[in-house]
């Protein structure tokens, strides 16, 4: 299986992991840092990660539709990895909330900038019969990174004595790596640089009716996808410590790293839209569990099982994506697609944050897995 990884897809799976090796000693313990020691609500909380991703997601949009103009991958994606590693070691300098929202957002700014020029890129460097085995190793790796990340920040943190800007200064050594490996080693097929002159905007419209009602199936779900930040703020309302939650992610990612590869050969045989179906009905699972939890075993139970929704939907989805639309319109149609999911983002932390404290917290994690099913209805009666 692995003998089939083109190169490219390979290197870009490397420059993934080492990313969220970075990210992932840092997103676990951000929320905790944020609510304990700068003393962030958690409204704040969930309108950072809400301004940060539709920031992401807005950029996704432009620079997909720019890489189709240009014809260009490899640039942005440089620019765009470079760009939110910048912000990696001033993180541990902050001393308050808008300053983590400044640097959430130059990571999330670096994030849309690279992320629809890459996944066209992914799909474009691999044979259509294996693009599910090739956005499945490219997941599986970046969750590899999801894995060591928390380890990582597992061991240290006790070594800094729980000071968490320490724990982020060692966190920003392994950000640069990955714009060396990205300049030197990813190749541009000659094809794809050849410049096309019929793509003026990046239009909806101009797309099929079967990739259309699945942004908009993908865009009701998300509006019930709030931030993981409140995956890791429930876990504390179970009396699990803040030491652990690194190991929570850990536990996650190891489960998500497991699923991908297998989900990305099995898509290829069995198709997408079944898998991701299946995703969307584990979400739903997950989020009724952490509606009703009382004990602390039960939130590790819920990480794991969490794990594989994103293994069977996350690059399956992305995969999909390629297939429905014609190479000269892919990159375009990425930025539409991560852009419907980050322009949702925000007003779906901000209503999550809201609910929990308005409504209660069981009322806003089945607010979110009821959304999941309707989406699950949406995809499948639609396509």
């Amino acid at each position: 299986m692995f003998s089939k990884i083109p190169k490219n897809i390979f290197v870009l799976g490397l420059v993934s992991f080492l990313t969220d090796v970075s990210s992932d000693m840092i997103y676990p313990v951000l929320p905790i840092f944020l609510s304990d020691i700068l003393g962030s609500s958690k409204l704040f909380i969930g309108l950072i990660e809400g301004i940060a991703e539709s920031t992401a997601s807005i950029l996704k949009i432009f620079s997909g539709w720019l890489s189709d103009r240009l014809r260009k991958r490899k640039f942005l994606v440089v620019l765009g990895y470079g760009l939110s590693a910048l912000g990696k070691p001033i993180l541990s300098l902050v001393t308050a909330g808008w300053q983590v929202l400044t640097l959430r957002f130059l990571d999330r700014f670096g994030k849309g900038v690279r992320t629809s020029p890459r996944d066209a890129l992914t799909a474009e460097s691999s044979k259509e019969e294996r693009r599910g085995l090739s956005f499945g190793f490219h997941r599986a790796m970046d969750s590899g990174g999801a894995v060591v990340g928390p380890l990582l920040a597992f061991l240290f943190l006790p070594l800094v004595n729980g000071n968490y800007q320490a724990l982020f200064l060692i966190a920003a050594i392994p950000a640069f790596l990955p714009v060396l490996l990205l300049i030197f080693f990813v190749k541009e097929r000659r094809k794809v640089r050849e410049k096309i002159s019929g793509l003026t905007s990046p239009r909806f419209y101009g797309f099929d009716r079967k990739f259309k009602i699945f942004v908009i199936g993908i865009t009701i779900f998300t509006l019930g996808n709030s931030s993981d930040a409140f995956l890791f703020l429930r876990a504390t309302d179970l009396n699990i410590d803040v030491l652990y939650m690194p190991v929570l992610w850990l536990v996650l990612n190891l489960v998500y790293t497991s699923v991908s590869l297998p989900a990305g050969w099995l898509s290829d045989r069995i198709g997408r839209k079944n898998l991701i179906l299946s995703g969307f009905f584990v979400y739903a699972a997950v989020y009724f569990g952490f509606a009703f939890a009382t004990q602390s075993y039960h939130a590790w139970v819920l990480f794991a099982v969490y794990g594989f929704y994103y293994g069977l939907a996350n690059g399956t989805m992305r995969a999909y994506v390629a297939d429905l639309v014609e190479e000269e319109k892919r990159a375009t149609a990425y930025g539409i697609f991560h852009g419907a999911v980050g322009l949702t983002a925000l007003p779906a932390s901000l209503l999550f944050g809201w609910l929990w404290q308005s409504v209660g917290v069981s009322f806003a994690f089945c607010f979110g897995a009821g959304l999941s099913l309707l989406a699950f209805l949406i995809i499948r009666l639609g396509l």
